[in-house]
């Protein structure tokens, strides 16, 4: 939460970097302070604090202080102990799955429910209606698109995984309001995803941002119509094999996955079944 808080701050307006410094020199009095301290201490107005804690993607100031307060309080340890030329197996499996875990309880914290919200509700709006939902990424965030796309064609949806970039921006040119475009990017720096992200918003589509905080492909979420669903890590993804990073974007991809699931109508599951009768029945055939 608090790298998350650190990345976001060259793309904050000067009040609300203000308030930004504040948690981060003291996040545990930060999270038990009233908002008039809070606004005293960082020389703004109370609405600044709560519009600096919506700015990085909570509902509010109670939300806020809510995440902060189990982050600091909670102590999941995470220190990045990245694998050494002479670890032995155990060595190895003890450091990747500690890494894993932590990195999945730090995600647990940060995550910004009204973002899911927003997301779900677009996702399923558009499952509903017909409409295209389309997962774009490359390399191993293509991997994790074709998951994306995998899941939602199971719930009987109009979905599509992308993962060459001049077929991205083709893909992207045929949206129309109404649909739905994830992008799930572990840097944010592509350009064809920029591109193609661009493209979706001129043409009215709803972009849905899985990617890190303070990137260039999180600062396009400006819009109505973009949703950024922020996912940080300490992991290099310049000199590692990116896992953690996969992980957790396979978990979002889960979280709104089961959530549209549950908002469907109802006449989807029995075809979720009968998909689960045919597979076993293929199965047992051969």
């Amino acid at each position: 939460m608090l790298d998350r808080i650190r990345a976001s701050i060259p793309a904050l307006p000067p009040a609300e970097q203000r308030v930004a410094k504040l948690v981060l020199a003291d996040p545990r009095s930060f999270a038990s302070l009233p908002v008039g301290e809070l606004a005293e201490r960082s020389h703004v107005s109370k609405p600044t604090v709560v519009r600096f804690c919506r700015s990085i993607g909570y509902d509010g100031l109670a939300d806020f202080k809510l995440k902060l307060a189990g982050n600091v309080n909670e102590g999941v340890p995470f220190v990045h102990r990245a694998v050494d030329e002479d670890d032995k197996p155990g060595d190895v499996i003890v450091k990747v799955i500690d890494n894993a875990v932590s990195a999945l309880l730090r995600y647990r914290n940060d995550a910004a429910s009204h973002a899911f919200e927003r997301a779900i509700s677009a996702l399923t709006a558009a499952g509903q209606t017909g409409r295209r939902i389309e997962f774009y990424g490359v390399g191993n965030s293509g991997i994790v698109a074709q998951d994306a796309q995998h899941k939602f064609f199971r719930l009987g949806v109009n979905t599509a995984a992308v993962s060459d970039g001049h077929i991205q921006v083709m893909s992207a040119t045929m949206l129309r309001p109404g649909d739905c475009l994830v992008i799930i990017s572990n840097s944010g720096r592509s350009r064809d995803l920029l591109d193609a992200a661009d493209i979706a918003r001129k043409k009215g589509a709803t972009t849905i941002l899985i990617t890190a905080s303070g990137s260039p492909l999180a600062q396009t979420a400006q819009g109505a119509n973009q949703v950024l669903l922020a996912v940080d890590h300490p992991e290099d993804y310049d000199r590692y094999s990116p896992m953690v990073s996969r992980l957790l974007h396979l978990m979002v991809i889960d979280i709104l996955t089961t959530a549209v699931a549950l908002r469907l109508p109802g006449e989807l599951r029995p075809v979720l079944q009968e998909i689960k009768r045919n597979l076993r029945a293929k199965r047992y055939a051969a």
